[in-house]
């Protein structure tokens, strides 16, 4: 997994909880206190979810609810920072949604031995999409949680509908 994943968490979790509680989850996770992560680093996959499972221990929040946490953050204010060309040009919450498995693989591109999710699609009616994630890691809460931060950012109340652990179906309101 990239550092910017990592990196993003330690962020959530300093600016909304603290950075005592960065450390303290470092800490649970079996980390130095001074743990620092590079953007384009590879983290192994089991180090940066120890450290989710840690911060969900020491905030005392479901791995649902933390998810739902980094969604948000990760959608409203990490990556529109480093990823701006990507949310340029996407009108609405669906635009963006339909984006992700090409936005994922111009990322992944130029990354030696990366890994990617992929995403396929349906559209069941106009406002209805329903979104599969499939990914080695099987990151359902988390991609719930994005899912859930994508219409955040665009100010849209999507409602979501889990019907597979990593497929979700979305109901635009517009």
């Amino acid at each position: 997994m990239k550092g910017v994943i990592a990196i993003c968490l330690s962020e959530v979790v300093t600016k909304r909880f603290g950075a005592e509680k960065w450390q303290q989850t470092l800490q649970e996770a079996g980390l130095p206190k001074s743990t620092y992560f590079l953007p384009q680093q590879n983290v192994e996959d089991a180090a940066v979810l120890k450290v989710f499972h840690a911060a969900c221990s020491v905030l005392k929040l479901s791995p649902a609810a933390a998810a739902e946490a980094f969604g948000e953050y990760w959608c409203c204010d990490y990556a529109p920072r480093i990823y701006k060309a990507y949310y340029s040009g996407a009108r609405n919450a669906k635009e963006f949604l339909l984006r992700m498995k090409d936005v994922h693989d111009k990322v992944t591109r130029t990354v030696a031995g990366a890994r990617p999710p992929s995403f396929s699609y349906e559209q069941p009616a106009p406002n209805k999409l329903i979104m599969k994630y499939a990914s080695h890691r099987d990151l359902g809460d988390i991609f719930v949680g994005l899912v859930k931060g994508v219409g955040r950012h665009f100010r849209e109340d999507l409602e979501l509908r889990r019907v597979g652990p990593s497929v979700v179906e979305v109901t635009f309101a517009h």
